[in-house]
């Protein structure tokens, strides 16, 4: 049986890995033309794909520039290169106009990207606070950096050795990786507008251009997930596995995975090949703590629940939701004042999670302290939490 701890381990993770993108009417036009003087050895479609990745470079820079002086950006202490990054996997460049001249061998394009620059700061902020996600987004950058360094190495190269197929074929085969790349942040874009379907098919294409893409295979599988496609999602993971076996990422997703189905077992040797494979430093390493955590207390071992949790909150103090799995368990031990100090620091970190309320009222009942039960009962329920929302309805509480 899954229990509350095990199947919002889910949700609350998967929903921190895709960001939702914010709209609204207050909306800014940035607009940027580049021309790319192609060489012999390009062809429309490395022209295209190189003037396209330049061009958006130069947008999402004057995008962070803008960012970088709003206030609440500086009270995030980010630099405007991180800024810059994390808006890639944000907002979407959409081409305006383009035209290739083959006499001239010149690939001109007009770009612009369209956002809310409120609504990006919000996702910023949420960015800034997930470092599973900005991690990937990272990862891609460092990538398309990686491809588009080697493409001007080879492109020097082969003004001398014009007719070098050897590194005719690895120049294709970067520009196919900085494709793949641009194809990953479209992905992940799409993610955060809840466009499952369409991130899908952004994540195919870039395996398609680089099956050995590990990041792809982890995003498409964990967009399959939020799609209920659990079996894709799992087939993915363990592809990225196959292609790296020390992906730490894939094997937490995976384990997330195997909790929503019940799978508690298999969720555990998931997360602990995590903690064996990641960096005590990576904020990762409390999360997959976390998770073993809440998954031995779906099972019933609570001294190993609070033992993970407070490892957990070890490495991040922050983390309201590690409380939150410890107070669970200590809870399920009796520990009732323990159980209500560890609640507490979970909502004083977090005051909007419905669930710590539930929990804390569940305790107040158990201690007799009945106004103290129904007055979390009805945060929760203000929260949106359905369970106490049935239980004053039943009861006949306004």
């Amino acid at each position: 049986m899954t229990s509350t701890m095990a199947r919002i381990t889910l949700f609350s993770f998967l929903f921190l890995l895709f960001i939702p993108y914010f709209t609204s009417a207050e909306t800014k036009t940035f607009i940027k033309e580049y021309t790319y003087q192609a060489s012999d050895v390009d062809s429309k479609y490395s022209c295209r794909t190189i003037a396209l990745e330049h061009v958006k470079r130069l947008l999402l820079q004057e995008l962070g520039t803008y960012l970088e002086s709003e206030t609440e950006v500086r009270n995030f202490q980010l630099s405007k290169d991180q800024i810059t990054i994390l808006t890639a996997g944000i907002v979407q460049t959409e081409i305006v106009a383009e035209k290739w001249d083959g006499d001239s061998l010149k690939y001109w394009l007009k770009v612009r990207i369209i956002a809310d620059p409120h609504d990006v700061i919000k996702s910023i902020d949420s960015l800034r606070k997930d470092r599973t996600k900005s991690k990937e987004i990272e990862d891609a950058n460092k990538k398309a950096d990686a491809a588009l360094k080697k493409i001007e190495i080879l492109r020097k190269e082969l003004e001398v050795a014009k007719k070098d197929q050897k590194k005719i074929a690895q120049y294709n085969q970067e520009v196919w990786k900085l494709n793949a790349s641009d194809l990953l942040f479209k992905g992940i874009s799409l993610s955060n507008k809840g466009k499952y379907g369409e991130a899908i098919n952004a994540f195919t294409k870039a395996i398609e251009l680089n099956p050995d893409y590990v990041a792809a295979y982890c995003l498409r599988g964990i967009t399959y997930s939020k799609s209920r496609k659990f079996q894709q999602a799992i087939e993915d993971l363990n592809k990225a596995i196959k292609l790296d076996p020390n992906e730490f990422r894939a094997y937490l997703s995976r384990g997330i995975i195997y909790n929503d189905l019940d799978k508690h077992q298999q969720a555990i040797k998931d997360f602990t090949k995590c903690i064996e494979l990641v960096d005590p430093g990576d904020p990762l390493a409390s999360s997959a703590y976390g998770l073993r955590g809440g998954t031995y207390d779906a099972l019933g071992f609570y001294q190993e629940a609070i033992k993970d949790c407070t490892r957990a909150i070890d490495l991040n103090p922050s983390d309201a939701w590690n409380y939150y799995g410890r107070g669970r368990a200590y809870g399920h031990l009796g520990n009732y004042q323990q159980s209500i100090s560890d609640l507490n620091k979970s909502i004083e970190l977090n005051p909007d999670r419905d669930l710590a309320y539930g929990d804390r009222a569940h305790i107040y009942f158990k201690i007799g302290k009945m106004d103290d039960a129904i007055r979390d009962i009805k945060m929760a329920a203000r929260l949106g939490n359905k369970g106490a929302q049935n239980y004053l309805k039943r009861f006949g509480i306004e």
